[in-house]
C-alpha cells in the first residue's frame, strides 16, 4: 500500500494533536501529500488550504479531510473523482447550535452549518468518527447510514506520553488543562476544589485559556477557592513532567451538555498513557473503553459533589489508585499503541479504495 498516494487536508494546524496523530498513521503505511495551514484562525486555514488545493492540483488516489474539512469536501469533490474519507471529528451544526450555544438550530447560521456537515457526509466514500456514540449522533442526525461510519479510537502519541519516574513531593496536585469550552465544564472543578478545600494538602492546578477563561476566574474569585492555580500555558513538551507531577489527573468532560457525553476527551488517554489514576465523566463514551473503578473513575456530569468525592477517595484510598492507573495504562498501551492505530486507519483507507 505504501505505493497508494493519499492527500490530507484539513482546517486544523499539522501541530494540532489529532491531526498530527492521523499524519503520523498515514505516513507509516502510504505516500503523503499534506495540504494544512498553519494561521491562526480556522477562516484564514480554510482559505489558505483552498488556495493550496486549487494552485497545486495534486495527483493522489484518495483524499483524508481532516478536522473541520467539511468545506473542504464539496472542493475536494469538484477537483476529483477520487474517493474521500472524511474524519468527522466535530460536527458544525452540534458545535455552533448546541455546544457552544452561538447560533439557533432555526437560524440562517444554524442552517448553513446543518447542510456543510450533511453535504460533506454526503459526499464522503467513508466517514471516521472518534467513538460509537459519535458514530450514531452523525448516522441520526445527518441521515448517514452506520455501514459508511467507522469508529477510530486515536488515542496519544507514544513517543511523548509514558511513565515518568515519580517525583512527587509536596501538595497532592490534582491537574486539568483544556481551551476552557463550554463542553469541558472547568466550573465544575472550581467548585469541587472549594468543596474539598478544608483537606490543606490537595491543590488544583488548571492550565490553558479560552472563552470561559474569564468567567471560571470570577468564579474561583467569588468562592473564595485558594487552592487553585490557573496557568494560562504549558508548552506541549513540557506536559509530561506536569502530568508525571501531578497525584491525579481529570480527564473530564465534566460538563452534562450532548457533546460531553458522545466523545473521549484526548487528554485521558495522554493521562493513562502515564499511568495517571483519572477521573472522566460517567457517559456513553467513556463507558465504550473504560470500567468504572477498573482503569479510570467515573462521576456523575455537571456534579461537583461528585467530583468532589471522587477525588477525596482517590486521595484516601492508595491501592485503588495504584490498581486504576495500572489497568488504565495497560489498556491504553494494547489498544491504542502506533501500530494497532496504524492498521485500523490503513483498513479504512482500504475500503475507501476499493
Amino acid at each position: 500500500s505504501s505505493a497508494v498516494r493519499v492527500l490530507y487536508v484539513s482546517g486544523r494546524e499539522p501541530t494540532y494533536v489529532r491531526v498530527a496523530l492521523v499524519l503520523r498513521a498515514l505516513r507509516a503505511n502510504y505516500q503523503v501529500i499534506e495540504i494544512t495551514s498553519a494561521a491562526r484562525s480556522m477562516s484564514r486555514r480554510l482559505v489558505e488550504v483552498s488556495a493550496k488545493l486549487l494552485l497545486r492540483r495534486p495527483q493522489y488516489d484518495i483524499a483524508v479531510a481532516g478536522f473541520f474539512g467539511q468545506p473542504l469536501v464539496p472542493l475536494l469533490k469538484k477537483l476529483s473523482p477520487k474517493p474521500i474519507v472524511f474524519d468527522a471529528f466535530v460536527s458544525a451544526y452540534d458545535t455552533l447550535c448546541f455546544d457552544r450555544k452561538v447560533a439557533c438550530p432555526s437560524s440562517p447560521i444554524g442552517k448553513a452549518a446543518y447542510w456543510l456537515d450533511k453535504s460533506a457526509c454526503s459526499q464522503s466514500s467513508r466517514i471516521v468518527a472518534d467513538t460509537q456514540a459519535h458514530a450514531q449522533y452523525f448516522g441520526r442526525t445527518f441521515d448517514v447510514s452506520q455501514k459508511k461510519i467507522t469508529k477510530l479510537y486515536l488515542g496519544y502519541d507514544n513517543s511523548v506520553f509514558f511513565p515518568r519516574e515519580k517525583t512527587l513531593s509536596g501538595p497532592f496536585q490534582v491537574f486539568f488543562y483544556g481551551t476552557f469550552l463550554p463542553l469541558h465544564g472547568i466550573e465544575y472543578i472550581v467548585k469541587a476544589a472549594k468543596l474539598v478545600q478544608k483537606e490543606t494538602d490537595i491543590r488544583f492546578l488548571i492550565v490553558g485559556k479560552g472563552r470561559a477563561h474569564s468567567s471560571v476566574r470570577q468564579l474561583a474569585n467569588d468562592l473564595s477557592a485558594h487552592n487553585i492555580e490557573f496557568v494560562d500555558w504549558i508548552p506541549y513538551e513540557k506536559l509530561p513532567k506536569t502530568i508525571s507531577n501531578s497525584s491525579i489527573c481529570l480527564g473530564g468532560h465534566f460538563s452534562n451538555s450532548e457533546k460531553a457525553k458522545r466523545v473521549i476527551a484526548g487528554k485521558t488517554y495522554q493521562f493513562l498513557a502515564m499511568e495517571k489514576p483519572t477521573i472522566v465523566g460517567d457517559c456513553a463514551a467513556n463507558k465504550e473503553l473504560f470500567r468504572h473503578e477498573e482503569h479510570v473513575i467515573m462521576c456523575e456530569q455537571a456534579n461537583e459533589y461528585a467530583l468532589a468525592d471522587a477525588i477525596l477517595k482517590l486521595k484516601r484510598e492508595e491501592e485503588l489508585c495504584d490498581h486504576i492507573a495500572r489497568n488504565g495504562r495497560e489498556l491504553v498501551d494494547s489498544l491504542f499503541n502506533n501500530d494497532v492505530v496504524e492498521e485500523n486507519l490503513r483498513k479504512i483507507i482500504e475500503l475507501a479504495i476499493h
